[in-house]
C-alpha cells in the first residue's frame, strides 16, 4: 500500500513513543530532564489519580513518578478501605494506637466545610524530626471539579488519620493559562491552583531537608513540559463581548 502523502514528518514523530523511559511522544521527549537516579525523599507521596487523568495527554503524574523514589500512584475516584494497603495500615494504627501512628497530610484548598492549615504553618507546629521523617503526603490528581468530588467522598476515610493542608490560593483572582504562565498546562480556575507536579514540588520544598533542590528540579521539568506544549498552540484572542439590545 502507498503511504498517505498527507502525513508529515511531524505527525510521524508525534505518534512515535520515546523508547528510553519517559513514555512521551518522541518529539516532546523529556528524558534529558528526568533524573537518572530517582530523587529520594523522607516524605512518602501518594497520588490519588482520577481515572480520566490516566488518558490525559497533559498529565504530569506519570513524569513525576519517574522522578521521585518514594511515590505511589493509586487510581480511583475516592479513598476507602482496600484501595491502598499502605493507607489501610496507617488508618488501623491511628485507630488503635494514635500516639505512634505516622503523620499523614492531604493537600487540598480549604473551605468553610473543609478547613485546612497552611502547609508552612503545619510544618512549624510539627517540626520534630520523628514526625517529619515519617510523614505521608496525599495529593489528588484531577480537574478542579473532580478533585473536589474526590476529596469530599474520601473524607469519611481520610478524617480518621489525616490532616488537610493547603498552599496559598486566592479565589477572587482568575487562574493563569498556558499563555500567561510558564508553569501552567491547563487553565486554572483561580489564582494559586497548580498542576499536581507543581503542587507537590512546592510542598516538598517546605517538608524536605533538601526541599529547595527537589523543588527546583521538578519545576525545571514542568517548565520544559509547558514549553513543549505551548509550541503546538496558537494564542486565542479573547471573545468580543456583544452588547445586549435594549428593549424598546
Amino acid at each position: 500500500m502507498e503511504s498517505n502523502p498527507t502525513i508529515t514528518v511531524a505527525d510521524k514523530l508525534r505518534r512515535r513513543i520515546c523508547p528510553n523511559g519517559c513514555d512521551r511522544p518522541i518529539n516532546v521527549c523529556l528524558c534529558h530532564k528526568i533524573p537518572r537516579q530517582k530523587i529520594a525523599t523522607k516524605t512518602k507521596i501518594i497520588i490519588i489519580q482520577h481515572p480520566h487523568e490516566t488518558r490525559h495527554k497533559l498529565a504530569t503524574v506519570p513524569v513525576l513518578a519517574k522522578c521521585l523514589d518514594n511515590c505511589e500512584i493509586v487510581v480511583g475516584r475516592r479513598l476507602r478501605n482496600t484501595i491502598s494497603p499502605f493507607l489501610d495500615s496507617i488508618c488501623a494504627d491511628a485507630v488503635s494506637n494514635p500516639q505512634n501512628a505516622r503523620r499523614v497530610v492531604f493537600l487540598f484548598p480549604g473551605a468553610k466545610a473543609m478547613p485546612s492549615v497552611d502547609i508552612e504553618e503545619w510544618k512549624s507546629l510539627h517540626a520534630d524530626d520523628n514526625v517529619m521523617s515519617n510523614l505521608v503526603l496525599v495529593a489528588f490528581d484531577a480537574t478542579w471539579k473532580h478533585a473536589k468530588e474526590m476529596v469530599q467522598s474520601s473524607l469519611p476515610f481520610l478524617s480518621k488519620f489525616a490532616t488537610q493542608v493547603s498552599l496559598p490560593i486566592s479565589v477572587e483572582v482568575d487562574g493563569p493559562t498556558i499563555f500567561s504562565s510558564e508553569l501552567t498546562l491547563r487553565k486554572e480556575p483561580f489564582s494559586g491552583c497548580k498542576s499536581t507536579i507543581e503542587a507537590i514540588a512546592r510542598c516538598l520544598r517546605v517538608l524536605e531537608p533538601n526541599g529547595d533542590d527537589t523543588e527546583s528540579r521538578l519545576i525545571e521539568l514542568l517548565r520544559d513540559m509547558v514549553k513543549f506544549q505551548a509550541s503546538f498552540l496558537k494564542p486565542m484572542k479573547p471573545r468580543v463581548k456583544l452588547l445586549k439590545k435594549s428593549k424598546a
